[in-house]
């Protein structure tokens, strides 16, 4: 078995041990923590996703941002890329890998995006990232336009001192965990 797919096996495992409420409490400290930076404070739009059960969850921030008036953008997987679309609680509806995903139809550019935060299987306190194989965030982080200061969150137990990266592997500016 290769590395990388030995190390997502193992963070599953891992993930698959927390309960909901400590699921619930780092995303808490989490979104916290993110709020207090500068990077957050002076973002007008940020990019989000749709937590899948074995991430951390998003909903706190997916509600909470708005309110704060950022500007939260989702992203739709679509084809082989991924494209990201304004956000509204019942814009919503399961699309590819069974993500939650928008239905808009008008992408929200790139270059426009001020934050990016950024889900991976695991990370390394230096940025380094290991997704879930699909390339989709360095395909689109690695776009002439793209801009956005990168933050990366995760449990404390996806985080490793070292991860295979290949050259095309985008590091995310900072990593935050509970």
């Amino acid at each position: 078995m290769d590395e990388k797919r030995e190390i997502r096996r193992e963070v599953r495992q891992r993930i698959g041990a927390l309960s909901t409420e400590e699921k619930s409490r780092a995303a808490e400290q989490i979104f916290s923590s993110i709020e207090t930076m500068e990077s957050f404070r002076s973002a007008e739009s940020v990019a989000l996703f749709a937590a899948m059960n074995d991430e951390v969850p998003t909903a706190i921030a997916l509600e909470r941002w708005p309110q704060m008036g950022k500007h939260i953008v989702v992203p739709r997987v679509e084809g082989d890329i991924m494209r990201f679309y304004d956000y509204s609680p019942d814009g919503m509806q399961r699309g590819a890998y069974g993500i939650e995903e928008p239905v808009g139809d008008e992408e929200f550019a790139a270059g426009d995006i001020d934050l990016i935060i950024v889900p991976a299987r695991a990370f390394t306190l230096r940025g380094e990232r290991l997704g879930r194989g699909g390339g989709f965030y360095d395909k689109y982080m690695s776009q002439p336009a793209f801009r956005a200061a990168k933050i990366g969150i995760a449990f404390r137990c996806q985080i490793f001192d070292y991860l295979p990266c290949d050259k095309h592997d985008i590091c995310v500016d900072k990593v935050v965990f509970e």
